[in-house]
């Protein structure tokens, strides 16, 4: 692989220098047989880690595939992913997960890092073969689509956890308060005529697993936050030195309830799109580094599953190529993060809760060469026949949103250049 010459970049948007990157590192000094990227006017960040993405094999290729999927990620501007245990067969063993493994690999356009599930078949009964999964290099465990609801269950999750070294993710969801829900409980809900899903479902389990988590010492790690609330306990949880870690989705971020009016399934997702007032919660918890990371909750569907009525619609979204561009519409244009910031959220802080050394590294001489470059004057419309992904359920469907992801390297190597994924 000859070196890479990255020429003008503002690493971190400040100050403009070249990134030489060789043998997979960041490289001092200077070769004549580079080959070059003009990065002028390029803003470069520590390539992205997204915990929680839905890549859908095996089981459900006709929606995503890990190729198609990671296809997606690397034109978002993503090095890392996290692949979600509610597959076909679920990946409660060690030789599903496996297999994810061994196809992102195959794949090599992103790292590809399987979820395992807490419980067998995701059904909340008997914990899945946390140990052996873990011996193959699984370094978080979720039954995310479904709750570890049953406190003695989740308890003996974490505890386990510990000795293992691993994180339990939990989808926050109690599912007594949210039988037959549909939308969130307020008043779009009640005009609409669909049952709701009340904030205190999602909140009265993350005030348990931080409880549990205090008590078993735990890593735990609270996917796709979506309440006021919610964000209030994670501040209290690390107030109080729990090891608490959570996430916020890009369309928590930016979408409210109000576009239920349309009725258009495309909006429906699990949990659901909150209140205009809850965002801004969320948006400022995440500057505030109260929530730690985005995530993107990437979940594609076929047509079918979404072209629906309501109540028949799987819910869910894509995100991975939107990602970027929602945080820099959400966060960076209003102020509430620089493009440090944004670094953070989407590479630092994923990396280091789910423990991987060779990502979110610094830009400097000696690091991984894994990164993305950014252009922040560009804007773009979101067409979603024209994504990546085999499903097109992207709420922001003729959109247009700031900031485009150009580039993508992964160990020093370019797996996304102008829209295209190299090989």
């Amino acid at each position: 692989m000859k070196p890479l010459l990255i020429k003008g970049a503002r690493p971190y948007g400040e100050e403009p220098r070249d990134l030489l990157l060789r043998d997979g590192l960041i490289a001092e000094g200077a070769v004549d047989d580079a080959e070059v990227i003009e990065a002028d006017g390029l803003i470069a960040l520590p390539g992205f880690v997204d915990l929680h993405t839905h890549l859908r094999e095996p089981g459900r290729e006709d929606t995503e595939t890990i190729a198609t999927g990671s296809a997606a990620a690397a034109l978002g501007g993503y090095t890392a992913v996290f692949a979600m245990a509610n597959t076909d067969p679920v990946a409660d063993n060690a030789v599903i997960v496996q297999h994810v493994a061994r196809r992102g690999r195959e794949v090599g356009l992103v790292d590809v890092h399987p979820v395992g599930a807490v419980t067998v078949g995701l059904k909340g009964e008997r914990l899945a073969e946390l140990g052996t999964m873990a011996a193959t290099g699984v370094l978080m465990f979720s039954d995310d689509g479904h709750c570890v609801a049953d406190p003695l269950l989740m308890r003996r999750a974490l505890e386990y956890s510990t000795a293992l070294d691993v994180v339990i993710a939990q989808h926050a969801e109690e599912p007594r308060l949210t039988e037959g829900a549909q939308a969130h409980e307020g008043e779009h809900a009640a005009r609409l005529g669909l049952a709701g899903w009340p904030a205190a479902a999602e909140e009265s389990i993350i005030a348990r697993d931080c409880l549990l988590a205090r008590q078993t010492g735990a890593r735990l790690h609270v996917c796709h936050v979506s309440t006021a609330g919610a964000a209030e306990l994670i501040r209290w949880a690390k107030s109080q030195g729990i090891t608490v870690s959570a996430e916020v989705t890009p369309h928590h971020l930016l979408l409210d309830d109000e576009r239920l009016a349309t009725y258009d399934p495309v909006n429906k997702v699990n949990p659901p799109l909150r209140t205009a007032a809850d965002a801004k919660v969320l948006r400022e918890a995440l500057a505030e580094g109260v929530l730690d990371c985005v995530a993107t909750d990437h979940a594609p569907h076929a047509q079918q599953d979404k072209d629906c009525e309501w109540s028949a619609a799987r819910p869910g979204m894509l995100g991975l190529q939107t990602a970027l561009s929602v945080v820099v519409a959400t966060m960076v244009e209003p102020g509430l993060l620089d493009w440090r910031g944004v670094a953070r959220v989407m590479s630092e802080r994923p990396a280091a809760i789910a423990g991987l050394t060779d990502q979110g590294r610094p830009l400097e001489a000696g690091e991984p060469a894994t990164l993305t470059l950014v252009d922040p004057a560009a804007t773009w419309t979101v067409r979603g026949a024209l994504l990546a992904s085999i499903a097109a359920n992207t709420p922001y469907e003729g959109m247009t949103l700031p900031g485009r992801v150009v580039t993508t390297v992964l160990n020093g190597r370019v797996t996304a250049h102008e829209g295209k994924v190299l090989q």
